[in-house]
């Protein structure tokens, strides 16, 4: 004997209608005497069976008073049946929209634990559809475009060439989900700005020390930070946008996965905050292509320049040609060695191969 724990969940459904005709054939009444005891037409009587008119409550009580059983019955078997079409009608949907799972990172998603692991195979579709919708929050791929993938027009990218619009709004669905985890006061500039200075002190500590500190004091001033894994072919380093007038998210992806980009990154991030509307999404890639000349960018970026290293150091930077030297001068300006070496690189000061010993890698 075969022992299964297969739920049974048939492909069709049975209408009211199957109940009535079952007890006109036991009374051995027609439909047109039906009708004359209900009072309603031969035509009525003829949709109610085959499911085409619904049963309410007026003819609930009148089938009870007429063929027995309770109101309560007639109107459960009704939505029972009414359940089975849109059931059967949304599975019918998931198969016909299983070509957005091509749009999408699903093997990532799964690697991450965000939709259970299981073989890509026609059967195991639809089911994926559903929990990427519950993932995503949207009632159907359309939405998602309209939602999701609308997004991409207001990206302040850092870089012309395209990237995977899917794995874009996969990367920023997830930031969303931990910022909405998190509660946090109404937006202040000064609260931010003071503690974009204190953060700025914090770049000399180990990730350990530093991450939960940071993260204290963006919320306390109304913005939430939040660190999301990145995701293959988003290729984005890290966003900055307003997920309403009152909250503010910044959101990095470690990519690159060195200290002196995370730093750099987040205060560009924060130059965003504080310097731009809050009606774009500005979206930043590292290494990949041919600058934008977006003036938001330029500026968020020569903010992060200043603010980290600032301009009456600056002349000193091609002066620093060993590691001692980096050392005892991001000492006397207080942030990482790393910062200072990623500043000598971006500038060719230095060549991209020296000093990398001085920064630090990050991983999740």
């Amino acid at each position: 004997m075969t022992e299964t724990t297969r739920t049974f969940t048939p492909d069709w459904v049975s209408p009211p209608g199957d109940t009535i005709a079952d007890i006109l054939e036991e009374r051995d009444w027609t439909q047109v005497q039906l009708a004359e005891r209900l009072g309603y037409s031969t035509k009525h009587i003829s949709q109610l069976i085959n499911g085409k008119a619904p049963i309410n409550e007026e003819t609930a009580l009148k089938l009870e008073r007429v063929l027995g059983s309770t109101a309560a019955f007639w109107l459960k078997r009704e939505a029972q049946y009414r359940a089975g079409l849109a059931r059967i009608e949304e599975e019918n949907r998931l198969k016909e929209w299983t070509f957005w799972l091509n749009q999408l990172p699903v093997k990532e998603l799964m690697n991450q634990g965000v939709i259970p692991k299981c073989n890509l195979i026609a059967k195991n579709k639809p089911s994926l559809v559903k929990k990427l919708l519950l993932f995503f929050g949207v009632a159907s791929p359309e939405e998602w475009r309209s939602y999701y993938a609308g997004m991409e027009i207001s990206f302040r990218r850092t870089r012309e060439e395209q990237t995977d619009v899917g794995a874009i709004s996969a990367w920023l669905r997830l930031g969303e989900i931990e910022a909405e985890k998190l509660d946090c006061p109404k937006y202040s500039k000064p609260k931010f700005e003071k503690a974009v200075r204190e953060i700025r002190s914090l770049t000399v500590l180990p990730p350990e020390e530093f991450e939960s500190q940071m993260q204290q004091l963006c919320r306390e001033a109304g913005v939430v930070l939040v660190l999301v894994p990145s995701i293959k072919r988003a290729h984005v380093s890290g966003v900055a946008r307003w997920l309403n007038p009152h909250k503010a998210l910044i959101q990095l992806s470690l990519y690159g996965k060195t200290n002196d980009r995370l730093w750099f990154n987040f205060f560009h991030e924060a130059a965003h905050i504080l310097l731009h509307d809050k009606e774009n999404l500005f979206l930043d890639e590292w290494d990949s292509g041919e600058s934008l000349t977006s003036d938001s960018e330029r500026e968020a970026d020569e903010w992060a320049r200043k603010f980290l290293i600032p301009p009456e150091y600056e002349r000193e930077l091609a002066q620093l040609k060993s590691k001692n030297d980096v050392i005892d001068f991001a000492e006397r300006i207080g942030i990482h060695p790393a910062i200072v070496v990623g500043r000598l690189q971006h500038d060719k000061l230095i060549p991209l191969s020296w000093m990398n010993a001085l920064k630090e890698s990050f991983s999740f």
